[in-house]
């Protein structure tokens, strides 16, 4: 009589570092900490307030000034960059504005509001290019010779104007996708982080930089690792929490300022 061979049901032996990974006590304190310091750069006021109720904590930053944030963003999404650019001015009118000091954040704010205009053209007025070559010439005109990039990006800008969109270059095609007003939205909190004297990004995006480096490091060193090593992200890789800044809508706190 013939015996069909039995099915091993044996569990892989996990290797020696996974376990010694869970073996380490990641203090609750700091996780809140991580957790917080992560809604509240990253620009998510009520979910930082909710969580700050819910894990019986005091947020760092006063939630006025996420407001404040949040609120630049969703204009520059939404392509009002006269509005965001009023707002930053608005912050802290007794002081040196923001945007006279950075010159270079300044230049992109402008340069981005030419790109709305040219988008706009055929809209209010069908192709009349007149209101964004005006606003070229006496907003970004004056400031392009002060830097050479200043001038390339004006001049790839004002490129808009000569094709039809269908036969736009790839690299200027580019200009008018929405990555370009998250880009911008980027700089913008960023500057504004620094401004107010906090970090310009959450310390959980320096942890994942540093952890990325440390294993790397360590293959090179031939230390004995598993051959894959998750991040422990699975839920924002499946979508789950993934921030969709292609769309640019927002209900106020639908997108992250994740880089």
């Amino acid at each position: 009589m013939m015996t069909s061979p039995s099915t091993s049901t044996t569990t892989p032996s996990r290797h020696a570092f996974e376990r010694r990974l869970e073996e380490v006590k990641v203090s609750k304190t700091d996780l809140n900490a991580l957790v917080m310091d992560y809604l509240i750069s990253e620009g998510y006021p009520s979910a930082a307030q909710k969580f700050a109720s819910e894990a019986n904590i005091q947020p760092t930053s006063a939630v006025d000034s996420i407001q404040e944030r949040v609120a630049i963003r969703e204009a520059i999404y939404r392509g009002d960059i006269q509005s965001a650019i009023e707002r930053i001015n608005e912050l802290n009118p007794m002081r040196y504005k923001l945007l006279e000091k950075d010159e270079t954040l300044h230049f992109a704010l402008l340069r981005l509001q030419l790109v709305e205009l040219i988008r706009s053209c055929g809209t209010t007025s069908p192709d009349d290019p007149t209101p964004a070559i005006n606003f070229a010439t006496t907003e970004l005109a004056p400031r392009a010779p002060t830097n050479p990039q200043f001038l390339e990006d004006l001049e790839r800008t004002m490129t808009l104007l000569i094709f039809e969109r269908k036969d736009l270059p790839p690299q200027i095609a580019t200009l008018l996708e929405p990555k370009l007003r998250k880009d911008v939205a980027q700089r913008v909190n960023e500057a504004l982080l620094k401004e107010q004297g906090e970090r310009t990004k959450a310390k959980l995006f320096n942890l994942v930089h540093l952890r990325a480096w440390s294993e790397q490091k360590a293959r090179e060193a031939k230390k004995d690792l598993p051959e894959h090593m998750g991040f422990g992200l699975d839920l924002m890789q499946n979508g789950h929490g993934k921030n969709n800044h292609d769309g640019m809508q927002s209900n106020g706190e639908a997108e992250a300022m994740v880089a």
